[in-house]
């Protein structure tokens, strides 16, 4: 059976469990905490270990057992912060490598031209985490993250795109793409995993949920790939309501996409973007309880079998890891 790298250990692919496929514990910039600490911790760094703990905690009383942390490269990783909340939660909690940003790139990047894909200082990043671990911690990232918005697929993104995609066909870790569906250019998305030789059925298509074009997302999950149903509680002005997303997978499910469908949240469970608890002053619902909730009894409601549940929770997280080679 293989295994996939967790922050406490190697954890069984068929243990894993229900699992949540995109979740942040923290988003702290380590310049602004390193020179700045009180105003990065908006305190006290024990405080904020303590409230993502509980956080966490409620999450497992509610029998999620595994979350995958698609914390990236620019979103603000910290490894010592996910492991001190580790050792106080029972939950397998899964890490990314990647990189976050639509598409600029600093000097150490942007200077540092490929002549190829394999040669790629993000490539080396990516595959550094993945086969050796996340810094000095022990720790290998099993998950790539990246990130498409209304930028486009500019030169750079692109770039970053590629360098993913040959990460993943080189390692067969999962790659996890946020989007911007209301540009459809999922596709292409995936068009350019699949010239790097990835295998687009361990791709989550992220935040497809937010939209209501059925034929865009029968479109991207017809390639094997998954839809991220990953921002349920995080119902911004122009993507689809609560009602409309359980509509969505409802439709999809008797279609039989259920094998190709994530849930999850997008939480963000401590960022210094802004003090504790300002997202949820806009989005109360924006809770990683909210799948367990609410989501799940609603999917129920509407008519969704407890098989189509449990492949959406336990077996697609579980297959997307089952390719892994690091």
């Amino acid at each position: 059976m293989p295994t996939v790298d967790t922050v406490r250990g190697p954890v069984a692919v068929d243990q894993l469990g229900p699992t949540l496929v995109h979740e942040h514990l923290i988003s702290i910039s380590a310049e602004f905490e390193k020179f700045y600490p009180e105003l990065a911790w908006a305190g006290e760094r024990e405080q904020r270990v303590a409230s993502v703990t509980a956080a966490l905690q409620a999450v497992r009383e509610r029998g999620i057992t595994t979350i995958l942390d698609c914390t990236a490269f620019f979103h603000g990783r910290d490894m010592d912060f996910v492991r001190d909340v580790n050792d106080q939660v029972d939950l397998n909690i899964i890490v990314s490598t990647g990189i976050y940003t639509f598409d600029f790139l600093p000097y150490h990047l942007s200077h540092r031209a490929p002549t190829s894909v394999a040669d790629d200082v993000l490539t080396q990043m990516f595959l550094r985490d993945l086969t050796v671990g996340i810094g000095d911690s022990g720790v290998k990232a099993q998950s790539i993250k990246v990130a498409t918005d209304t930028a486009g697929i500019t030169p750079n993104n692109e770039r970053i795109l590629r360098a993913a995609g040959y990460a993943s066909a080189q390692t067969g870790a999962p790659i996890t793409a946020h989007t911007h569906p209301a540009d459809g250019n999922g596709d292409r998305i995936l068009e350019i995993f699949d010239e790097q030789g990835a295998d687009l059925r361990t791709v989550v298509v992220a935040h497809s949920g937010d939209s209501t074009d059925l034929a865009y997302l029968r479109k991207l999950a017809d390639t094997g790939a998954v839809l991220g149903y990953d921002r349920f509680g995080l119902y911004m002005p122009g993507t689809a309501t609560l009602e409309e997303r359980v509509s969505a997978v409802a439709t999809l499910c008797s279609e039989g996409y259920a094998d190709r469908i994530g849930l999850s949240h997008d939480t963000v469970l401590y960022s210094d973007w802004g003090p504790p608890g300002l997202a949820q002053q806009y989005f109360p619902t924006w809770v990683p309880t909210h799948v367990s909730d609410v989501v799940l009894p609603a999917l129920k409601q509407a008519g969704i079998s407890d098989d189509d549940i449990d492949t959406m929770l336990v077996a697609t997280p579980a297959r997307l890891f089952s390719g892994l080679t690091t």
